[in-house]
């Protein structure tokens, strides 16, 4: 984040702080059971919660990595490897909600290009991961 400008720093600060807060409380509700699914779930997000619940482990590891991820980029700690972990993750939210459940869609947007974003502030620290030795 070093050749920000401030108003962008403090841009970034905030947006990932958002995307870490929505992580967070995405991740709590889901692990502590405070919400149950909507009954008019459309057949086809049934069957994908179905799915992930099967497995015993798929929803549980998704969502401690998501509240994870969230705390330390709310805390600002490690953001570029929290962004690089969540990324699968917040793409899977992306088309999840493209093709499945259409309702969620612009939180999903947000979600997505402010990864995108936190990656592109970040770029330089991957490069190491794409040199060849």
């Amino acid at each position: 984040m070093k050749e920000l400008s401030k108003p962008w720093k403090i841009a970034v600060i905030v947006l990932r702080t958002l995307m870490g807060l929505i992580f967070i409380a995405s991740s709590v509700v889901v692990l502590f059971g405070a919400v149950e699914p909507p009954a008019d779930m459309p057949e086809r997000a049934k069957t994908f919660q179905a799915g992930m619940e099967a497995t015993g482990y798929m929803l549980y590891l998704i969502k401690v990595t998501e509240l994870l991820c969230g705390i330390l980029l709310v805390s600002g700690l490690y953001v570029a490897l929290s962004a690089l972990i969540i990324f699968p993750i917040t793409l899977n939210i992306f088309l999840y909600h493209v093709f499945v459940l259409p309702d969620g869609l612009p939180v999903a947007i947000f979600l997505l290009a402010v990864n995108l974003i936190l990656a592109y502030v970040h770029r330089d620290s991957y490069r190491p991961l794409f040199r060849r030795k």
